[in-house]
């Protein structure tokens, strides 16, 4: 079974988008009498968008474990098990983490399984498509390292699959040992006023298996949390880094600490790895957002008196003018009174 692009089918995704109802229709033919008996026709990426579109039955699809390490020549398992009714088949996919493109492997129908051309030689299937599957493989290098979704529909009709969250799958490269994160947090910047920056890097990890989340006493914090889609690899390890924006005065409160939590997989557990940062009083005792205030106050009084000392200044030179004049003119009729005597 392969999938098939339909053009239409595009379309029809963005006009029921909105209303997040969409049917996709899906078939299957029976290579050796190339009977129709199950078809799949949407898209990769349609895929993705229903199962994330969808998360009321997605919830009823559970699929583990999110996280797997194994070694070269090792072999892994991955379980999807789904409770929704009259469902009776369960679809396998991979996505390897150098392509974007979701590819299928098979499906199983009951307990009747199809693979995908080749797939057969490195997969293997087995359970009930209408409760519970299992699919296992064998590894063979790093390069198959991936992203394995399985998905819940129904053979016959219009019923849209519901996918499960995945499992990421990592094949560890020679010579590279499971090593956990350094964490650090880093205090925001004095030039900042308004609003503060804390940035926290993990570094010095392999693989790049990483979360992170920030906490604000104790309160895990969100809204202004942005972190790097993607880990850099540098040399034989990894590195991340994560970015929490507060207000000024939340930062300048030494009470408030603030905790950046990096959970790591090693392959067995999940561990937490973090630091924390407690938040200070400016050298002034005040937020720099009060200082600001205080400052263009004090540049605004200083503008107004030298703006009055020109003023003044002009009118004491209009003064000094003006009884200069009166002066002149006292001493020319002085004058004027001597020669008439």
């Amino acid at each position: 079974m392969k999938l098939r692009e339909d053009p239409s089918l595009s379309n029809m995704w963005h006009q029921a988008h909105s209303t997040k109802s969409v049917q996709f229709f899906c078939q299957c033919r029976d290579r050796e009498e190339d009977k129709p008996v199950m078809i799949i026709n949407f898209s990769r990426i349609a895929l993705l968008t229903l199962w994330l579109s969808c998360p009321s039955l997605s919830n009823e699809v559970l699929q583990v474990p999110p996280s797997i390490l194994r070694n070269p020549d090792d072999s892994a398992i991955i379980t999807c098990s789904h409770s929704i009714s009259s469902y009776d088949t369960i679809l396998w996919y991979h996505m390897q983490t150098d392509d974007s493109a979701l590819k299928l492997i098979g499906y199983i129908m009951y307990t009747n399984t199809k693979f995908e051309q080749n797939y057969n030689k490195y997969f293997n299937m087995s359970g009930d498509g209408s409760k519970k599957s299992s699919l296992d493989f064998q590894l063979r290098h790093a390069e198959n390292s991936s992203v394995f979704y399985c998905a819940a529909t129904m053979c016959s009709g219009s019923y849209p699959p519901y996918f499960g969250e995945g499992t990421r799958l990592t094949v560890l490269e020679p010579d590279h040992d499971v090593t956990p994160p350094t964490v650090q947090v880093f205090k925001p910047s004095e030039k900042e006023c308004k609003v503060k920056t804390l940035v926290c890097v993990a570094s010095g990890f392999y693989p790049d298996h990483v979360s992170v989340s920030w906490e604000v006493d104790g309160l895990t914090e969100t809204d202004s949390v942005a972190t790097d889609n993607t880990a850099l690899k540098e040399g034989k390890h990894y590195s991340l880094s994560s970015r929490l924006t507060v207000q000024s005065k939340t930062w300048f409160k030494p009470s408030k600490k603030f905790t950046c939590r990096v959970s790591f997989f090693n392959g067995t557990d999940t561990i937490p790895v973090e630091d924390s940062i407690i938040g200070e009083t400016d050298s002034g005792g005040m937020p720099n957002d009060t200082k600001m205030k205080i400052m263009q106050n004090a540049k605004l009084t200083y503008s107004v008196l030298i703006a009055k000392s020109f003023i003044y200044g002009v009118f004491i030179m209009f003064l000094v003018w003006k009884l200069k004049g009166l002066s002149g003119k006292q001493s020319s009729r002085e004058r004027s009174c001597g020669l008439n005597n």
